[in-house]
Order: C-alpha cells, then structure tokens, then sequence
C-alpha cells in the first residue's frame, strides 16, 4: 500500500489513499494545539486514514524513519498535549470513522453490542444505537463528544461508574494496531495480555481502531434529581451510601459537586437548579453555612415496561433516607437521550462566552475516601473556596467495578472519588492568567503529597520517568514490560512523555 504525499485536491481525486498533508498548515496547526491550550507541539504531518491497514502503514512507516514518532488523535479534547507528536505523525482517527460504519452484533444467546470505530464519538454511538435499535450502551462519559478510542485509552467515568463500572469495564473486544503496525484483535479470552494494556494504556500500547460494546435496552425516560447539603459530612455519607446499595435498590446515576455559597451565577447558587429557572431559595440554608456546599445529582431510568408510578416510589423511597437540606431538591423529568446529552448546553453557553476558546488548566484527581474529608477541608473550603469558574465535581465509585488487569492507576481504597476540577475562564485579562492556574494545580497535587493522600492524577501528565513510576506504582514494571511487547521502539502516544523514541528500527520486524 502506497503512502501519498498530497494536497487537499490529490486526495480527493485519490479518496483511499492516505492523505500525509506535509504543507497543510490549518490541520497542522489544529494537530498541535489540544482543547486544554496549554502547551503546542506541531507535527511533521497530520495522517488522515481511510481504512485499518492504512493505520498500520502509518506506524510502520514511522518505524523506518529514525525518531518519527506516531500520536493518535481523535476529537482533541487531551489538556496537556497527551494526543500530540511534536515532528511526527498524528493520526486524525475521526477521518476512519467516516470510513466504518457502526454494526450491530447480535449472539444466539440473545447479547447484543455494537461494533464502533475508535474514532466514532459516543455522541454518534448513543445516537446510532438508540435511534436504529432501541439499544444503548450502560456506561457514559459526562461529555459525548469524545472519541471510543480516547476515553477507552484512559478510563472513562461519569454517574453510572459505580454501578455499571467505567467504560475500561463495558468493553469484550478490541481491534488494536500496536507499534509494530500489526493489526490485532483482542479480548479477555484472546490476546488478553494486549486487550488489558491497552484500556487505560493512555496510548501507549496500540491505536484503537474498533471496540465492541455491549448493549441493552435504552431506557425510554430519566427522573433526574439535585439536592443541596450544607455539611460535607452529610454528603458524602449519603453519596457512599448510594453508590454501595444492591442494584435492585440502587440509582443509575449518581454524581455531585461543591458550589460556592453565594449568588455568583458560575460557581454558586444559580448553577444549581434543574429546570434552569427554578429558584434556589437560600434562606432555607442553616445558619452557620460554610463557603462551600454540596449538590448531590442522582436519576433513575424508566424502562418502557416500567410503570412512572413505580419509579416515583421508588425514587421517593431512596430519597427520603437522605440527609440533604429539605425544600432544596429540584427535579426533572426528561428523555434518555436529552439526559445524557445534558453537558451540550454547558458547551454552547462556553462557546457564546468564548470560555470555550479560551485555554482549561483542568485537574482530575482520584482520591481515596478516607482522605475526602481532609481534601474538602484543605483544597474545596480553602485553596478554592471562591470556585474556579466551572465544575467542582467530587463524587464516588467503587474499585471493585474496576479489572486490576488494565493500565489504569487507582488508589488503594475500596471506595475512592473522583475530583474534576472543570475550569471555563475568560480570556486572560478579562480571566486570570494561565501560569497562575497551573500553579494552583500544582500546589492542589503537592497538598495532596504533602498530607499522604491515597490518589492518582486521572489523565495524568508528568514530564519523568520516576513520576511515572510512582504514579503506576506496583503496576510500573509490568506497564514497562507491556511497552517493550507491543511498541518496542517507542513510536507511539509521544506526548504522554512516558518514554523516548529508540532509533533501533533494526527490532522492528513486519
């Protein structure tokens, strides 16, 4: 198979050939910035496959090319230039989507899944899944409009991870070019070793160009539900109380985040209700409030064969154990697609507001729940105590819905939780000065080490290999070895910074 060297119009009269768009400035320089807009690190070229094998031609051409490296791209939302290669070669993983329809696969026992490109987005996954088949997939990421590929390379969480485990867990098979540019396909009875590298393996191990997803049948409504607590004790009481009952007693959904007390329309009460022109009422917040409080956000899917009265019950039930501030709870009903395609607003208001274009210094942490309390103190109520114009989410999942087997790091606790600091600040000057974020998001980390916190950085990004192998801790030498397996020269995922290009192109055998 040839590699083509061409402009935009060679490769439209070519449209199955690789197009290497060596003087493509625009794709060039959309390649070399990421939706954090933090760092930039411009490729030799920007490789838009149209097919799996020109994926492995890719890489193996690299793998002839001293020092080339080949980065994996695919909507661009890495916030630290994980999915770049500074002179080397990004993979628009978007343009094999447009190439491979999604299929449905349908076993004699019944199972259903979806068979979806790595590039598809889980928007396009949601969309094709419940409009053509009444199906879905359990497991979800807050924002859709991420790649397969990308959030199955890192973890991806949201609401449901405590029940239905992280997307790392809703996966049976993948199709997975590894840095030796051979196509393989695996899963936990075939090829197992590679098929757990790689979730989680922050790209490290493979490009992941299909996965196969188990479906089920897609709820037809959502009572979605916030309530307000005052006392951090009290929420996250109730919150681990939740995400630890049975499933015949258990939500679909639960999530929370700490706002700040005050009338800011960003960071305090106003971005609390759900429709958005309920009326938070403050008054009936106790005397005593601290600067920070709590939203816990739960729902419960309505199946067709479901009755609206049985989940009003049921719903009622749960949460009249709960201990969050009574006459602020705010609810609405509404339909499984607008539920899980909420945060589209959140990017539509960050666009009108040009906080969408502006750079996200975000900082997602897993901490153990033994040292919640601590971090709430320390970090929420103290260092961020005014917000940091976005999210403040901090809810809790379970280790046990994890497989040990993949690459992720995770803490030691049973139950630990996930802190997504979320920033949307205005441009700088009408916003603060980027260096000044990052430097709150290192001093937030060194907290963390400095109290003896069990945590992992989610989507971390360390610049030494000694922090990496403290990061993966007892994991490290069998991530080192995975490395040496399935991507012996070190071509891949370059921006991750985890290892440096071999010029022994003489290893490589293809």
């Amino acid at each position: 198979m040839m590699l083509a060297y061409m402009d935009h119009a060679a490769a439209a009269a070519e449209p199955d050939t690789i197009e290497l768009a060596m003087v493509a400035d625009a794709a060039e320089c959309a390649a070399a910035r990421d939706f954090g807009g933090l760092v930039s690190a411009r490729p030799a070229a920007v490789v838009r496959p149209a097919s799996v094998d020109d994926v492995a031609s890719a890489i193996q051409a690299a793998a002839l090319t001293a020092h080339l490296t080949v980065a994996a791209r695919g909507n661009g939302h890495s916030v630290a230039g994980q999915a770049m290669a500074e002179g080397g070669l990004v993979l628009d993983m978007r343009a094999v989507s447009r190439r491979m329809p999604m299929q449905l696969v349908l076993l004699s026992s019944g199972a259903a899944f979806a068979d979806v490109p790595g590039g598809a987005l889980w928007e396009e996954v949601l969309h094709w899944a419940v409009s053509n088949h009444g199906l879905a997939p359990a497991s979800w990421t807050d924002y859709l409009r991420l790649t397969v590929g990308g959030t199955l390379s890192n973890g991806g969480v949201s609401g449901q991870s405590f029940r239905y485990g992280p997307q790392v867990s809703n996966v049976v098979e993948l199709e997975v070019v590894t840095g030796d540019g051979k196509c393989r396909v695996c899963s936990p009875s075939s090829h197992p070793d590679l098929f757990f590298a790689v979730l989680g393996g922050l790209g490290q191990f493979g490009v992941i160009t299909r996965a196969r997803i188990p479906l089920s049948p897609a709820p037809q409504t959502v009572k979605w539900t916030r309530v307000v607590y005052a006392n951090f004790a009290d929420y996250a009481a109730d919150a681990e109380w939740l995400v630890t009952r049975p499933s015949e007693s258990a939500f679909d959904y639960v999530e929370g985040f700490a706002f700040v007390h005050s009338d800011d329309p960003v960071n305090g009460w106003p971005s609390v209700p759900i429709p958005g022109d309920a009326h938070f009422e403050p008054s009936l917040l106790p005397a005593g409030s601290g600067p920070v409080l709590y939203c816990l956000e739960v729902a419960l899917y309505q199946h067709h064969q479901q009755q609206p009265d049985d989940v009003d019950e049921r719903m009622g039930q749960m949460m009249r154990q709960l201990k969050y501030v009574r006459g602020l709870e705010f609810a609405a009903d509404v339909g499984y697609v607008e539920f899980l395609s909420r945060v589209n607003r959140v990017e539509e208001e960050a666009r009108r507001t040009g906080s969408w274009a502006a750079p996200h210094p975000w900082l997602n942490i897993f901490i153990s729940a033994r040292d919640i309390a601590d971090f709430d103190r320390t970090v929420l109520k103290g260092m961020l105590a005014d917000g940091i114009d976005g999210p403040m989410l901090i809810y809790p999942m379970l280790k046990s819905k994890w497989d040990p087997n993949t690459s992720v790091a995770l803490p030691e606790g049973d139950i630990f939780y996930l802190v997504a600091l979320l920033r949307f600040c205005r441009p700088y000057p009408g916003g603060p000065a980027v260096n000044e974020l990052v430097e709150q998001n290192s001093a937030i980390i060194n907290a963390c080490r400095c109290n003896g916190y069990d945590f992992k950085i989610y989507f971390p990004h360390y610049h030494t290999q000694s922090d990496w192998a403290t990061h993966f801790g007892s994991k490290w030498s069998r991530f080192v070895d995975r490395k040496a397996r399935y991507d012996p020269l070190a071509i891949l995922a370059p921006g991750q910074k985890i290892f440096s290009r071999t010029s022994s192109a003489k290893r490589l055998i293809v």
